[in-house]
Order: C-alpha cells, then sequence, then structure tokens
C-alpha cells in the first residue's frame, strides 16, 4: 500500500482516522496538554493503558480498540539514552511506528522532549515507511493510505512544516533509490533522476560518461564501471543561493556502484546478496542536494556523484592493473573489491583541484571494517579536523542520524598501501590494522593541494535496517550545512 505523509496539527490528525496513536516519553505523555489531545472515547482508558506500560531500549507499543472499527496506540519511548545517542530516541521511534498496522488514515501524535527534537524525529517517521515495493496487489488495494504526524511540542508552538515537508521527501527518495534493484536502477537511471533534479530545482548539471571519464582522466570510476554494459558516470551538481554575497562552498562526494559483484575478485554469494544499496552514498547526496535547495540553503552546494557498476567481463579491472586516479597519482589494484575508494579519491580530487571548497565531504558504504567499529547504528567519521570532527557528531544526535569519530593519523596508515611500482595499492596489507581509517586516507590522500577540512563519513552498516534502506547520512550532510 502506497503511503502519503502529511504535516498537520494534532487536533486534524485524529479526524477520520482509524488508527490513532500517541508516541512520546513517560513524562511527556503524563502532562495534561496531551491529555486535552486525546479523543473523547480515549480519555477513561489512557492513564491505565500508561500505567501499564514499561519501556526496554527499544520502546514499547500497547494498543486498544474503540468504537466504530478504530484503534488507539500508545507508544512509549526508551528512559535510558546514553551520551552517545540522539535525545530524540530516533531509532526507536521508527521500530514503534513500523509496528503499527495499515488503514487508510493513521495519525500519529508525537510529544517530543524538546524542540531540538523534531528534525530527527521526522525523518525516524519517513524511515517507518519506505516507498518502495513490488509486490502485487489487488485494485482495490492501491488507494494509498494517509498517514498524518503532528507534533505536540513542549512550549506549545507549531514547527516550520514548510521547512519539514522537505526532509519526508527527502529521505523516502533516498531510500526508495537505495532499495531499488539494479535492474531497475542503473547508471544511466541516476543520471536522469540527477538531471530530473537540477530542472526541477534551479542547478546546473555537468555529466561524463564511458570513453569521456578516461579521457578527462577519471580513470579511478572509468576502471571500476568499464566491464559494466551500463557506461560508469560523474555527476556534478551544482546549486548558488540567491542574493547570497560570498557564500561559503561546500563539494559532497557520494559512492554510487549501483551493485558490487566485487570484481573479478567475487564476493561469496552470500556477501553479494544486497549490493544493490552500494550505491546508497551517491542516493543520498542528490536526495539531500534537493532538501537542501527547498530549505533555502545558504551556501553554494555541490552534489558530485561517482557511479558505475562494478561487474565482471572480459574488460573487467585486473588484480595488478596500474591506474591513474584524477589527482594525478597511481595505484597498483591488489584488490578489485576496494573499488568505493576508487571512485571517491576521481571525486574529492575534481573537488579539490576545481571548486575552491571550504569543506568537502565523501559518503559511502565503504568498508565492512566500519560495523566492526562502530556498528549498525552509528556511522563512522574520519576527519582531518577536530572541530569538524566534533559537528559531525552534534549533527548526528540533533538529527537522529549518529555518528561516531575514528582515528584520524595518516602517519600510522600510510605503509599499509606501499606499492614497489606504484604510488600505492588501493588495499591494506594488514585488515587488523584500522581498515575503516585507512580507507578515509586513502580517499583523503588524493585531495590534491587542499588543505581544508574534509569529512569522511562511512554509513555501511547504518545504510541499512530490517533488510530495509535508511537514508543513513542524510541528516549529517544536512547538519553539516547548518554548522556553517
Amino acid at each position: 500500500m502506497k503511503t502519503h505523509i502529511l504535516l498537520t496539527d494534532p487536533e486534524s490528525a485524529c479526524i477520520d482516522a482509524l488508527n490513532i496513536c500517541f508516541i512520546g516519553r513517560r513524562a511527556r505523555l503524563d502532562e495534561e496538554e496531551i491529555r486535552d489531545l486525546l479523543p473523547d472515547e480515549v480519555q477513561d482508558l489512557y492513564d491505565p493503558m500508561l500505567e501499564s506500560l514499561e519501556a526496554d531500549d527499544k520502546g514499547v507499543m500497547a494498543s486498544t480498540w474503540l468504537p466504530g472499527r478504530k484503534r488507539f496506540f500508545l507508544g512509549l519511548l526508551p528512559e535510558n539514552c546514553s551520551r552517545y545517542n540522539s535525545k530524540s530516541r530516533a531509532y526507536a521511534l521508527t521500530a514503534l511506528i513500523r509496528d503499527l498496522p495499515d488503514s487508510n488514515v493513521t495519525a500519529i501524535i508525537i510529544s517530543p522532549d524538546s524542540n531540538e527534537d523534531v528534525a530527527a524525529q521526522v525523518l525516524a517517521v519517513a524511515r517507518a515507511y519506505p516507498e518502495l515495493s513490488f509486490k502485487h496487489r489487488k485494485e482495490e488495494d492501491d488507494s494509498p493510505s494517509r498517514v498524518r504526524v503532528a507534533f505536540a511540542l513542549p512550549d506549545g508552538s507549531e514547527p516550520d512544516y514548510e521547512a519539514l515537508e522537505p526532509l519526508i521527501d527527502g529521505i523516502r527518495l533516498a531510500t526508495r533509490l537505495t532499495d531499488t534493484p539494479t535492474n531497475r536502477l542503473s547508471v544511466s537511471s541516476m543520471i536522469d533522476l540527477a538531471r530530473g533534479v537540477a530542472k526541477d530545482y534551479g542547478a546546473q548539471i555537468e555529466v561524463l560518461e564511458g570513453e569521456s571519464l578516461f579521457n578527462a582522466g577519471f580513470e579511478g570510476i572509468y576502471s571500476v564501471g568499464k566491464a559494466s554494459v551500463d557506461a560508469p558516470a560523474f555527476v556534478h551538481l551544482t546549486y548558488m543561493p540567491k542574493n547570497v554575497e560570498n557564500p561559503p562552498t561546500v563539494a559532497w562526494v557520494g559512492k554510487g556502484v549501483v551493485f558490487d559483484s566485487g570484481g573479478l575478485q567475487i564476493k561469496s554469494r552470500e556477501n553479494m546478496t544486497t549490493m544493490k544499496t552500494d550505491m546508497a552514498g551517491a542516493a543520498v547526496c542528490l536526495a539531500a542536494f534537493a532538501a537542501a535547495i527547498q530549505r533555502k540553503c545558504k551556501v553554494k552546494l555541490n552534489a558530485l556523484l561517482c557511479l558505475a557498476e562494478n561487474a565482471v567481463g572480459p574488460n573487467a579491472l585486473r588484480p595488478d592493473d596500474v591506474i591513474t586516479l584524477y589527482s594525478g597519482k597511481t595505484v597498483e589494484i591488489n584488490n578489485t573489491d576496494a573499488e568505493g575508494r576508487l571512485l571517491l579519491g576521481d571525486g574529492v580530487a575534481y573537488a579539490a583541484r576545481h571548486l575552491n571548497p571550504d569543506l568537502i565531504v565523501s559518503i559511502a558504504t565503504l568498508t565492512g571494517a566500519q560495523l566492526v567499529a562502530t556498528g549498525k547504528r552509528i556511522s563512522a567519521v574520519i576527519s582531518n579536523d577536530e572541530q569538524f570532527e566534533q559537528k559531525a557528531v552534534a549533527a548526528g544526535k540533533k538529527w537522529g542520524d549518529l555518528a561516531h569519530p575514528l582515528p584520524w593519523a595518516p602517519e600510522f596508515y600510510r605503509g599499509e598501501f606501499s606499492s614497489k611500482i606504484a604510488d600505492m595499492k588501493n588495499s591494506v596489507k594488514d585488515r587488523q590494522n584500522a581498515q575503516t581509517s585507512c580507507a578515509a586516507w586513502f580517499v583523503a590522500s588524493h585531495l590534491c593541494d587542499y588543505r581544508g577540512p574534509f569529512v569522511h563519513l562511512d554509513v555501511a552498516g547504518p545504510a541499512l535496517d530490517a533488510d530495509r534502506a535508511t537514508g543513513a547520512g542524510f541528516g549529517l550532510l544536512l547538519g553539516l550545512l547548518e554548522s556553517l
């Protein structure tokens, strides 16, 4: 069932709703202002329901039937929240909402602890309703369901719904693209979508494809994708804000491997499943780019999408090949499954050489080691700038898109890539020596003469939850823009 998410006020949300759901922490749900919002038929049931609930780390939900085939749900968010987590409890909010049954109209009234939680909680709601489905349904099931979302803020004000709507559209675009299988979303499809975004939001776009990539010096992107039927590509989107003098310039570089077979050093059957999602970084860049424009960002924003399919074929990149990236550095290939860094190396080199950026951010599902280091809920941030490292962590907490720093120590990692015949190899010698930090350094080593702040986001684990895309990194990118 297709779902439309509508933002409204609490009173309007409950009109004609068959599912009515109130969610918050116990202290907020116990306040009189929340009770005043309850439908009349719930008033006598509310206190016993609230008293019966005890939330664990995931939260808890209870429900009861009401007259007229309606159901009332009461969701209790966790009390515990460590200093590494988001006070919005966004992760638990998504899980609770996913358990709500489908209906023609669902009303969700959220009671945040703080006005600062709203952006994270809007993204949490949107993540709970992924758009993509190929399930066959009867014609009578094709009518879209409506989910009305309202916020009862602690200070009695109303959120800026106009600014929140692009967040819903953006996170759902990012997750839809990431969830789409490669036979329905190729490099060419991504290019068409990027052109559509440029047209819709008044941005400029440049595209290099196939042999043009090689001729222009993007041998990293070209080499990864040259064995695919669909040619690799580099897409550069640019947005210049109006009526802003000397805006800062930001470049986002997204890994867009639409499918990663591992190349000639092919992945196992188990590890190849879900590799349609290896373009999550590029998907998030494109979606966040559109959202930032709609939210009237005040920076000159560049989204660089590095697109390829890492396929197997007679023309595939081989172990022992030596290629030259856009930075001019040569790379000896010792692992065809360490392909994402080759794409990002070209992307950041282009940004550094041509865009005069004040900040470069790369985002990718880059290393399985990220899951070992920071887990499935928290992305890894590796940065050459302590201030921006801290800004990324703060943005993650505010937006419910968590990140935690890993070491930036090139002197410990350069030797992992040493080569006797080229400037470097593309994969580490010792897989127990901070692989995620090593991979970030490999990307950063192609920044040419750029000495400004560089932030690398590895979202390999958080990009998926319960086999669906999350759009991890979307809030982080927008939060870092805010920090400027």
